[in-house]
């Protein structure tokens, strides 16, 4: 009997120019990710506990951390599967330099990288246990595609949990600076479908993806978390240092132009938080499915 064999299908010159421009922009951003590393794993704690608890991870498991960026959630897991073994897969070479930094200094062996495009992933069909991913969905040039090729290298029975981030209303530590950006520079509204933090908040968007990828079992939780800032300042310089959107909004903005926006942030910072430390709202939702 003749093998069938199926082609996979390849990102098209749109999405290779998005798959470029966000390698490209976060080999850029690993310096600050690296400098603000504790602020995000604790604030993202929550978020990371919520992947984990339902992969059931045992002790002997092979898990896949996809984006790891600085190595979360996939450091964590790997101190949990202590004699099975992480991969965090990632397209920025320089993010992962700090996560294999962090496995070293947190004396885990068994958490390694591969600095690759989560299209065409460079492992063997039913490889893993369990596939983890922490934010980074909204990055994806064809997220369809990258979620069949997680299916593909996930075992049987596998499980896979992801985090994305809620709609902008549960999310004001980012819509309070970037509606003022946004206003102010007047910048167009990105495609539908383009990068974005809430590209992946529509009500039913990511269960019906899991589906459609072939994977059973669906489900979604909410989970609600503080991020907290210790003044406006400390938001300020933070978010100018880690969040891309903003960088490269205010990358268009002159000196006098950041001054107002800068003003009109924290108009409404103080009005929301008039308090020190603020405690912003901030919404992931957590999907889960199965193979």
């Amino acid at each position: 009997m003749k093998e069938v064999v199926i082609e996979k299908k390849k990102l098209n010159a749109q999405q290779e120019q998005i798959r470029e421009q966000q390698k490209e922009t976060w080999n850029a951003f690993a310096p600050g990710w690296k400098k603000w590393d504790d602020w995000v794993v604790t604030f993202m704690k929550p978020f990371a506990e919520e992947i984990i608890r339902p992969l059931k991870l045992k002790e002997t498991d092979v898990v896949l951390d996809v984006a790891t960026g600085t190595g979360e959630p996939g450091i964590r897991i790997a101190s949990i599967v202590k004699k099975g073994k992480v991969t965090g897969q990632d397209i920025s070479e320089k993010m992962l330099a700090t996560a294999r930094e962090k496995a070293t200094k947190h004396g885990l062996s068994n958490y390694t990288t591969v600095n690759c495009d989560i299209s065409e992933l460079p492992f063997a069909d039913n490889t893993f246990d369990a596939i983890s991913c922490r934010f980074g969905y909204m990055f994806f040039p064809d997220m369809l595609m990258a979620t069949k090729e997680m299916a593909r290298v996930l075992k049987p029975g596998g499980r896979i949990a992801t985090a994305v981030w809620g709609p902008p209303e549960n999310n004001f530590w980012v819509t309070c600076i970037m509606a003022p950006l946004i206003k102010n520079l007047q910048l167009p509204q990105p495609p539908t479908g383009a990068p974005g933090m809430f590209r992946c908040a529509a009500p039913g968007l990511m269960t019906n993806l899991f589906k459609e990828a072939g994977l059973k079992n669906t489900n979604q939780t909410i989970v609600n978390n503080k991020a907290e800032m210790e003044s406006f300042e400390f938001f300020w310089r933070q978010m100018n240092e880690v969040a891309a959107p903003i960088v490269a909004g205010m990358s268009k903005a002159d000196d006098a132009m950041k001054e107002k926006i800068k003003s009109e942030v924290g108009e409404v910072f103080r009005k929301a938080y008039p308090a020190e430390p603020a405690l912003m709202d901030s919404q992931a939702l957590i999907i889960y499915g199965e193979k």
